[in-house]
């Protein structure tokens, strides 16, 4: 309630001084200058950057410390999202294959299945239902051997070591594997059930070897108060689901993409009546081998998308990881993906000594850049007619999808702000573009790097900024 109450009156007062300033003919700068002085952030916590992009030459509208370093949390997605498309077709696809060197004889395959990754961020339970669904026309029901899994495009580093050092169980922090299946985590459902009974869980996919320990209860009214955690291959659930409550939803990461998707390979074929008499493992698909089924991906700006809209830091690293190997680094890694996207930045005029960027996801504090040069990465894939199509359309849209569904929800900024977000202890971020209906355009960065306890005032802060841009 405390904060609800801090955002009408922060709301209120914002709006009122912005009325103040508009019947006197202020102009956009010092409107948001007063926002700023109105919202109770210090100037020094705060990077600020906006041009009108059709009056460019005429420099921008307003600048707050643009030249100072700043931790651009997720907002880092944005030079990430400009470099793959900018080095890589946006309508590229991953393929995903199932191989074998063995004998097939009648409907037995005698020898090794191999599942071969190829990079898929987007390899999901629809995709592995196709996969098997063109596997089962090769007439096979038996495989005598093992399934190997192949994921060899990449390198075996599945968290990078530049993400923030302790290791989490939730699905943002999820690890990488050139064969990766539904971002490499499992979800998790809870219902109530009858008063004073355990509640009722439900894992998706549910057939992959996990477990579950459930001491949940269910309790009168809709009040919810479960706590879900991963051990190993074990979901422990614990606390009350109301009676009248919703559906409880929660996602955990799994430790070893190999086993992950093998496992859910051999549940996808039981399924449809084949069984594989051997283990799951590591491997490397034979020469000689042929393909009997594979799968292609989303293109790949769908993917960008993906990772823009739900600020998903495993796809980010799966991007990268591509394009490392689609420049001719074999296997794909996190420190030659980087090098790319420092050369891609740097051919948009920023020098690289003004900038530190080591994780493509934005998932650590070392990551460093000027809101200055941020607005440079903008307004480049603004003027790139081959991709800004497809880079405008991967930001969450305000009010509407992604991080920015519930923002700016009920204000003329709905539909007409597209932009990214970012947050870490102590860090938020919003950067993208505004338009008006007179067809004017804004790009805008927007950073706050301060006290933790006055990150949801700057979150109201960029909000409110936001708005103006498009009045």
């Amino acid at each position: 309630m405390q904060l609800v109450t801090r955002m009408r009156t922060f709301l209120f007062a914002a709006l009122t001084s912005t009325q103040l300033v508009h019947a006197k003919g202020a102009s956009l700068s010092d409107r948001i200058e007063r926002m700023i002085q109105k919202s109770g952030v210090a100037k020094t916590e705060l990077g600020i950057y906006v041009t009108r992009l059709d009056v460019e030459s005429k420099g921008p509208v307003y600048q707050l410390n643009s030249e100072s370093d700043f931790i651009p949390a997720s907002l880092t997605k944005i030079v990430t999202a400009a470099s793959v498309l900018e080095k890589m077709v946006p309508t590229q696809k991953f393929e995903t294959g199932l191989w074998s060197s063995g004998v097939q004889k009648g409907a037995k395959l005698t020898g090794n299945l191999v599942l071969k990754g190829g990079g898929d961020p987007g390899f999901v339970s629809e995709s592995m239902w196709f996969l098997v669904n063109e596997f089962v026309r090769t007439g096979i029901t038996q495989i005598e051997g093992d399934i190997l899994v192949d994921d060899s495009r990449f390198d075996r580093i599945r968290s990078d070591p530049s993400r923030e050092p302790s290791r989490v169980d939730r699905a943002y922090d999820a690890p990488v594997g050139a064969m990766s299946f539904n971002w490499n985590s499992i979800n998790v459902y809870v219902r109530p059930t009858e008063i004073g009974k355990p509640a009722q869980v439900f894992l998706d996919p549910s057939d992959a070897g996990f477990k579950v320990r459930n001491t949940t209860k269910t309790t009168s009214g809709k009040k919810e108060s479960i706590r879900a955690s991963r051990v190993g291959k074990t979901i422990l659930l614990s606390g009350n689901i109301g009676k009248d409550a919703e559906e409880f939803k929660d996602y955990k990461n799994i430790s070893d993409p190999i086993e992950w998707s093998g496992e859910n390979l051999r549940s996808f074929l039981a399924h449809r009546g084949i069984t594989v008499t051997g283990s799951v493992r590591s491997g490397q698909t034979p020469k000689g081998a042929r393909l009997l089924a594979s799968s292609e991906s989303k293109p790949m700006s769908h993917h960008v998308a993906d990772m823009m809209k739900y600020s998903n830091n495993y796809v980010a690293e799966m991007l990268v990881k591509n394009l490392a190997v689609e420049s001719g680094s074999s296997p794909g890694s996190i420190d030659e993906g980087m090098k790319i996207v420092q050369k891609a930045v740097a051919n948009m005029g920023i020098d690289p000594s003004r900038f530190n960027l080591i994780n493509p996801s934005g998932l650590n504090r070392r990551n460093r850049i000027k809101p200055v040069d941020l607005g440079t990465v903008l307004i480049h894939s603004f003027k790139r007619f081959p991709s800004f199509a497809e880079f405008l359309a991967a930001f969450p849209i305000a009010g509407i999808d992604g991080t920015l569904k519930s923002r700016m929800a009920r204000t003329p900024a709905r539909g007409w702000v597209r932009a990214k977000t970012g947050m870490l202890t102590g860090v938020a971020g919003l950067a993208g573009f505004a338009g008006q209906a007179d067809g004017s355009e804004y790009a805008f960065v927007f950073i706050f790097n301060g006290n933790n306890r006055r990150l949801g005032q700057a979150k109201d802060l960029f909000d409110f900024l936001a708005v103006e841009l498009v009045k």
